[in-house]
């Protein structure tokens, strides 16, 4: 691959990430078609899933897109679902060569998109900067390759790790930079999600405030006993925002029904040693088209994830505040008899955000 390819492709990866949290459960692409070194259409995935990036590029270009590159982080679809193939779209465009990032895994596609490109006798090239477009489609290859979501745990905590003194209290640990970064994130993200006694201890919306962004993510709460407060800001609004509640097969019907008057849409889920499968809830909200859900805590819910090798993405909020061993951690037991048997994670940014340090850090890979 070229310079040039690499660049553009850059660009496209960048329009891409625009769907993050918006797209599900179709990936979040993104395309730029180029003429003579130059830019004539662009294009990424609208909300809902369509019209698909390679569209609206091609709607942008119009006469433009012939004889054109198109730069595609994902490879173009070749089936018919709610609108035609993107690939049939680039061949009736008169695209010459498509470069796209990488093999869309769906077996719906798998190939079949390159294919048909190439019987047209477009120019394919796949693998440019694969590595790239493979994180920002992460959500959407989870789903497909491991059937469940990605998942990000973020934790907002004191220097010495506690997210609420030994009474409870926890707002706010964190500054008002830290707490508006959360928001941006929660909008990159299909899903928010606490377990049951964040929802008592804290009573969250669980929306995104203050950047002007209308769709909401889908709340989810995790709760065997669906023990979540009737009169709180999760019911209240649960007609208007998308709730989400996955309950143990146990869970008293009186509080399914009422629930479901409320709009919320549960799912029942598995339990394993009095607590819900993790698994089977991650495989469920993965069925019903999720591909990136961020965890909120609280500890046990965390320690859950972590537990069983769910969470993908850590992101931490520390603020320079001691609370001491009284305090809430902010995960909870392990039960871990050697260090080797700790998650571990790898360093991906550090950063100041206002008066607090935000720390990224992703799945280690061997």
């Amino acid at each position: 691959m070229s310079t040039s390819d690499t660049r553009f492709m850059q660009t496209a990866l960048a329009l891409g990430r625009r769907g993050l949290g918006l797209t599900w459960p179709n990936p979040a692409v993104g395309c730029v078609l180029v003429k003579g070194g130059r830019i004539v259409g662009r294009g990424w995935t609208q909300p809902g899933g369509r019209p698909h990036a390679e569209v609206m590029a091609l709607t942008q270009a119009g006469a433009a897109a012939k004889g054109a590159t198109a730069y595609v982080t994902l490879e173009p679809c070749s089936h018919t679902g709610k609108t035609g193939p993107c690939a049939q779209a680039l061949i009736e465009a008169g695209i010459l060569r498509v470069v796209s990032a990488l093999e869309d895994p769906d077996t719906r596609v798998s190939g079949r998109g390159h294919d048909m490109l190439r019987h047209a006798g477009i120019v394919v090239d796949v693998g440019c900067l694969q590595s790239d477009a493979r994180r920002a489609n992460a959500g959407f290859l989870a789903r497909v390759e491991l059937d469940r979501p990605f998942v990000t745990l973020k934790l907002a905590a004191s220097f010495d790790g506690r997210i609420a003194t030994g009474s409870g209290e926890s707002q706010w640990i964190t500054g008002p930079h830290a707490r508006r970064a959360v928001h941006a994130m929660r909008a990159s993200h299909d899903a928010v999600m606490v377990g049951a006694g964040t929802s008592r201890q804290d009573d969250p919306s669980l929306t995104v405030r203050g950047l002007g962004i209308d769709r909401q993510p889908v709340r989810i709460v995790i709760s065997r006993r669906l023990d979540v407060p009737l009169m709180g800001q999760l019911a209240r609004s649960a007609q208007d925002i998308p709730l989400w509640l996955c309950h143990g097969h146990d869970a008293d019907p009186a509080l399914i029904e009422t629930w479901a008057g409320l709009g919320a849409r549960l799912f029942a889920c598995d339990a394993v040693s009095g607590f819900l499968d993790l698994r089977h809830v991650m495989y469920a909200l993965a069925g019903s088209g999720l591909t990136r859900v961020f965890c909120e805590g609280g500890g046990q819910l965390a320690a859950s994830l972590l537990a069983l090798d769910l969470v993908d993405q850590l992101v931490g909020f520390n603020a320079g505040v001691t609370i001491g061993a009284e305090g809430l951690p902010a995960i909870g037991a392990l039960g871990l008899l050697s260090l080797s048997d700790a998650p571990r994670f790898d360093l991906q940014s550090l950063q100041a955000v206002g008066g607090d340090t935000l720390h990224i850090w992703q799945r280690t890979t061997t």
